[in-house]
């Protein structure tokens, strides 16, 4: 049975982290930049990641994965026959708006098109081309070798059975797919973490709490729980009677709060960092982050 390739357009951070979780899940990869030099130096990157995750029992066969994964040297050659594109451009409408008109004149007409955005709808740069029925956002979090869940958002002009495809081969590489159902700015993810960050810049501008004690209510309380349980299977064991229970108990103190939600302003205070030390060495910090990571993906994947 041949083996199915993708392409990774954009060689950065994420991209590269594609690379290693489609080239583990046994793909082959062709990387492209459009920066001479990058996609050749990123294979090497991708190798050495791939021997790390080996290293936290992340990886079966680290050697055989980045055999997978090439540089191609033009858009046309890292797309040719593939199933799936996964595009990391930059984070702005009209480069995307771009690169997907030649990803859709390029690419074979039935290949999965899927963004890597964070918060840009796929309708804001895909809607006026040919093929925008294959065309969805399949947003990762960082680092998305590390953090599983991938987020994939179509418009109303997307297939749903691209959504279905796509869905089956993250999961089939080792990814957890989440499905959002309608078009919203920030999807799924990041709009949960920007309640969260604008109540803890709140708290901590209005003197109620320092930074560092906010940061160990999250990693040391709410964070533990979070790791393998959502919110709502977490309130449903807080009261007897499961979820309705709960919210009946509860929610009154919640909907004052909802009554008066932090402003934007929140987001220009200099107060965090202000109280923040600063971080010397943020590449060494990182890399505690990912071993930190691999050893709860690791210890997760043991359970499960």
């Amino acid at each position: 049975m041949a083996v199915k390739s993708v392409a990774i357009v954009g060689s950065g951070l994420i991209g590269r982290a594609w690379a290693m979780i489609f080239a583990r899940g046994g793909y082959a990869v062709r990387l492209f930049d459009p920066m001479e030099g990058v996609a050749a130096n990123a294979v090497g990157l991708c190798a050495q990641g791939l021997r790390d995750l080996a290293e936290a029992g992340l990886c079966d066969d680290p050697a055989g994965a980045a055999a997978r994964i090439s540089a191609a040297e033009t858009l046309g050659d890292a797309v040719a026959g593939v199933v799936l594109v996964q595009e990391n451009g930059p984070e702005l409408a009209d480069i995307k708006r771009q690169i997907y008109a030649d990803l859709d004149r390029l690419a074979p007409p039935d290949a999965i098109l899927a963004s890597s955005s964070s918060a840009i709808r796929i309708s804001l740069f895909a809607e006026d081309l040919h093929g925008r029925a294959r065309c969805l956002i399949a947003h990762p979090v960082n680092p998305p070798h590390l953090i599983p869940v991938v987020e994939l958002s179509g418009a109303e002009f997307t297939a749903p059975e691209v959504i279905a495809r796509a869905h089956a081969i993250y999961e089939e590489i080792g990814q957890v797919p989440i499905t959002v159902l309608k078009e919203i700015e920030g999807f799924i993810l990041n709009r949960l973490q920007g309640a969260l960050l604008a109540e803890a810049f709140r708290l901590v501008d209005e003197g109620y709490v320092t930074p560092q004690d906010l940061d160990k209510t999250v990693k040391d309380g709410l964070g533990l729980r979070w790791a393998f349980m959502g919110p709502f299977e977490t309130i449903e064991l807080n009261a007897p009677g499961g979820i309705a229970d709960y919210c009946a108990r509860y929610t009154g103190f919640y909907k004052r709060l909802a009554a008066a939600p932090p402003a934007p302003e929140v987001y220009d205070t200099q107060r965090v960092a202000e109280q923040w030390p600063t971080t010397t060495d943020l590449p060494a910090k990182m890399r505690w982050r990912d071993q930190k990571l691999a050893a709860l993906r690791a210890h997760k994947k043991q359970e499960d």
